[in-house]
C-alpha cells in the first residue's frame, strides 16, 4: 500500500520549493529503490506542465544511479575514467530550469574501502559542475531541491527501525500537519525575523566548551532556509568573510562526508584558513579533502539549525545540519547569493551542539545561547 506523505511530498517539493512551471526542464536524480517517490515527482511535474528526465546519479556522481558503481569506479579505473564527466549531467546543470534530487542509498558506507585521493580525485573532476550550480543558483536561472526517500541503510544509521525512521522523516518534513506548504511558510516568517536583525552586521563570535571562533560577515547576506532548497529544512546561513575566521571549533558530532565518517574532528583557523586539523578517527581523510584544491580550507558556509522537528543525530547531513539547537559550518564553496567568495570542489558541513551553553554574540550583542535565539 503506497504511503500517501509520498504524494504529499511530491507536491510539497514540485509546487513549493522549485514552483515547477509550464515548459520548465527538469531533471530528477534517483536510485531505482526510490521509485515510488520518483513516480509521484513525475506526475507532479507533468501536472504542472514541465518536461522531467530521469538523470543518471544521485547528484554526486552519475554512477550512482547503480549502488557499488561507484565504488567499482574508484576501485579499478584510471585516473582518466575517474575524472570523466557525463556530457548528459553536464548540460542538465548548464541548461536545465529544475534540478530534484532524490537521496536513496541503500548501503551509506560502500566507499568506506576506498582511497581517499581517489575520492579527492572525482571530487576535483566534478568542480566545473559544482561551480556551475553554484552560479546559476545565485542568477535564479536554476532552481533545485534535494530530498529523500527512507530507505534501510538510512535507518540503520539513524539507529532506528525502518517505520519508525519513515515517521521521522516525513515529521522533519512537515507532512504529518494539515498544511505542510502552510507550516514551511509559518517557520519561513519566523526565521525571516534573525535574517532581518543580521542585515549590515560584521562580525560573529561563537563561544562554548567545543567552540571560540570568530567569523566576519561584513556585507555579506543570511538566507532564510525554508524548505525551498532542501525537503526537509530549517536554517538560516551565510557565507563568511574568506579571510577572517579565527580560533577553533570541535565538532560533537561525526563529520560524515562521501561515505566516510570522522570522529572527533577538530579545526583551527587563522586569517580564514585551517592552519591544524585533527580528529580521533579518520584524520587521513580529513586531510586529505582540505587538500582538494585552493579553497578547501577556508569557509564556505556558517549556519544555525532550527528545526525542531530533526530531534537526533540520524548520519544523514540532509537533516543533522538542520538539527534544532546546533551550528555547522562547511569547508569549502559558499553559496554565492550569500555574498561568499570561496570555490571549491568541496562542500563538507560540520556539526556543533550548542545547547551546553555555547553563546553567539553579534557585534557584541548576545543574539543566541544554549540552543535557543535571544532577539524576538
Amino acid at each position: 500500500m503506497a504511503d500517501l506523505r509520498l504524494e504529499k511530498l511530491a507536491k510539497v517539493v514540485t509546487e513549493y520549493s522549485v514552483g515547477v512551471k509550464p515548459g520548465d526542464k527538469v531533471y530528477i536524480t534517483a536510485s531505482p529503490i526510490a521509485q515510488p517517490l520518483t513516480l509521484a515527482i513525475i506526475e507532479q511535474v507533468i501536472k504542472l506542465g514541465g518536461l522531467p528526465h530521469i538523470s543518471a546519479g544521485s547528484g554526486y556522481h552519475h554512477l550512482d544511479l547503480v549502488p557499488g558503481a561507484l565504488e567499482l569506479m574508484l576501485k579499478y579505473g584510471t585516473d582518466e575514467q575517474i575524472q570523466y564527466l557525463n556530457p548528459f549531467e553536464k548540460i542538465a546543470v548548464e541548461t536545465f530550469d529544475v534540478r530534484i534530487a532524490i537521496k536513496s542509498d541503500i548501503n551509506t558506507k560502500t566507499l568506506s574501502g576506498v582511497d581517499p585521493k581517489k575520492i579527492a580525485l572525482v571530487t576535483a573532476a566534478r568542480r566545473p559542475l559544482s561551480d556551475a550550480l553554484f552560479r546559476r543558483t545565485a542568477s535564479g536561472e536554476l532552481r533545485w531541491c534535494v530530498t529523500l526517500f527512507p530507505t534501510e541503510g538510512y535507518a540503520q544509521d539513524a539507529g532506528m527501525s525502518l517505520r519508525d525512521y519513515e515517521n521521522f522523516v516525513y515529521g522533519a518534513m512537515l507532512l504529518d500537519d494539515p498544511d505542510p506548504v502552510a507550516s514551511w511558510r509559518q517557520m519561513a516568517a519566523e526565521q525571516q525575523k534573525y535574517v532581518d536583525w543580521l542585515k549590515g552586521k560584521k562580525r560573529v563570535h561563537v563561544k562554548g566548551p567545543n567552540v571560540d571562533l570568530t567569523l566576519g560577515i561584513d556585507g555579506r547576506v543570511f538566507m532564510n532556509s525554508d524548505g525551498k532548497k532542501n525537503m526537509p529544512d530549517g536554517e538560516i546561513f551565510t557565507g563568511p568573510e574568506e579571510t577572517v575566521t579565527d580560533g577553533w571549533i570541535k565538532f560533537t558530532y561525526p563529520a560524515i562526508y562521501q561515505t566516510r565518517e570522522v570522529i572527533g574532528a577538530e579545526l583551527e583557523f587563522k586569517a580564514g584558513r585551517v592552519v591544524g586539523a585533527h580528529a580521533q578517527r579518520g584524520e587521513d581523510f580529513l586531510l586529505s579533502v582540505l587538500d582538494t584544491d585552493s579553497g578547501s580550507r577556508t569557509l564556505g558556509e556558517f549556519a544555525i539549525g532550527t528545526n525542531r522537528g530533526v530531534d537526533r543525530f540520524t548520519g544523514n547531513i540532509l537533516f543533522d545540519e538542520k538539527l534544532g539547537g546546533t551550528i555547522h559550518v562547511a569547508l569549502g564553496g559558499a553559496y554565492l547569493e550569500t555574498g561568499g567568495r570561496n570555490q571549491s570542489a568541496v562542500h563538507w558541513d560540520m556539526i556543533c551542539d550548542t545547547r551546553d551553553g555555547t553563546e553567539i554574540t553579534v557585534d557584541g550583542v548576545p543574539f543566541y545561547r544554549n540552543g535557543e535565539f535571544l532577539i524576538k
